[in-house]
């Protein structure tokens, strides 16, 4: 057999692939699992969006390859976005760059700037594709700590003491996934001064901003766009397109030429459809995330007595679309209590040590299934009472 690249004997298949092929293999027995652990939006995307779609595929002349910059209407949509919500200024012609969602950014950045042994710090617990992206682009991965005694925002000052020799990327995201922190102005200006002295490239990850968050927050909100930060933001979550794959990156002009002759080589841009609607969303009003929050508070009061009922412990100022709890001291292995819920519940939540060893004593439970499954689930959980 031809071996795997070295590059990939490191990374393993990203966990959730073979979790929902375990799930779908006990529904296939006839098993009803409530999945609680993925983040997918349930609800559907604005109908402006699916019908700016729709009218656009039945255009034969709209099938074609398109740039793949984007059309400049939705860049210009995506900076609208940006002044309105976030109060950030940016230029539709050279500080954005629409992308097939933002996981797809994280590779393209780690491809663009790391060098074969470049180093970059990731959060732990954080998105498993910040270590998996810079393990193909051949960087080495420098966890940082981030610890609940801190509401999981770094130490900077103790990071600032270690030896940042050759660190060339930093991957931040607040509010954080999966522990639902949130980072204030203040913390921001923190990270990118820290980012700016030590000469680099602070990376943000901003897909949560708008679910149970009153205040959202781009990094360049804080201090502009600068040489030494990016943004990514995508649609999947604010506008339940998760499927369309629709993200982008904004930052610095040269950042944007350069992240474009890594995206250029691997793709041929977005389906146009795709692009109309996602200009449609960019649209919307204030009530349109005003709703969705309405609909998530409510299932967050029925997460929180899940937390309840498992004895964990967890905080009530959680953003973004799950809830994250530490388990009782009682129960020794987080994945045995998973895979109790899993098989003896049908109810599949996700271990927290799949975002790190300080996600070891965490479970994290999705809001993404409407109040009566996520009842159904909490009633199963109280049926097997001392049994978990």
């Amino acid at each position: 057999m031809i071996i795997i690249a070295k590059r990939l004997q490191s990374v393993q298949e990203y966990y959730f692939s073979k979790k929902l092929g375990e799930i779908a293999l006990l529904n296939a027995e006839g098993r009803d699992i409530i999945n609680l652990g993925i983040g997918s939006p349930d609800m559907a995307p604005p109908q402006q969006a699916v019908k700016a779609l729709s009218t656009s595929a039945n255009k034969a002349a709209e099938h074609g390859y398109q740039s793949y910059k984007g059309v400049r209407e939705l860049r210009q949509a995506f900076c609208d976005w940006y002044a309105a919500y976030y109060n950030v200024s940016l230029n539709p012609d050279t500080e954005v760059l629409p992308l097939m969602g933002s996981k797809e950014g994280i590779t393209y950045i780690s491809n663009t700037y790391l060098n074969e042994g470049d180093k970059v710090l990731v959060p732990n617990p954080g998105y498993p594709a910040y270590a998996a992206a810079t393990k193909i682009a051949g960087g080495v991965v420098r966890e940082y700590d981030l610890k609940e005694e801190n509401n999981w925002f770094p130490d900077l000052k103790a990071l600032q003491e270690q030896d940042l020799t050759g660190v060339k990327i930093m991957w931040v995201n607040y509010p954080h996934m999966p522990t639902g922190a949130q980072a204030s102005r203040a913390q921001l200006v923190e990270l990118v001064t820290f980012a700016e002295r030590n000469g680099i490239l602070l990376c943000h990850d901003n897909p949560y901003s708008f679910i149970l968050n009153n205040t959202p927050l781009s990094i360049f909100s804080v201090m502009g766009v600068a040489e030494h930060v990016l943004e990514l933001n995508s649609l999947s979550k604010s506008h339940n397109l998760a499927g369309w794959r629709v993200g982008m990156v904004a930052g610095h002009p040269k950042h944007i030429e350069n992240i474009l002759i890594a995206k250029s080589n691997v793709d041929s841009g977005m389906f146009l459809g795709i692009q109309k609607g996602a200009i449609k969303a960019l649209e919307m009003p204030s009530g349109w995330y005003e709703g969705l929050n309405e609909i998530y508070r409510e299932r967050r009061k029925i997460v929180w007595q899940i937390m309840e009922e498992l004895k964990c412990s967890y905080s009530r100022n959680q953003a973004g679309l799950f809830v994250w709890g530490k388990v009782r001291d009682e129960v020794e292995e987080v994945s045995c209590l998973v895979n109790d819920l899993l098989y003896k519940a049908g109810v599949f939540v996700t271990p927290g040590f799949i975002f790190g060893t300080n996600g070891n004593r965490y479970i994290r439970v999705s809001l993404c299934s409407d109040t009566e499954r996520l009842k159904s689930a909490l009633n199963r959980i109280k049926t097997l009472g001392t049994k978990l």
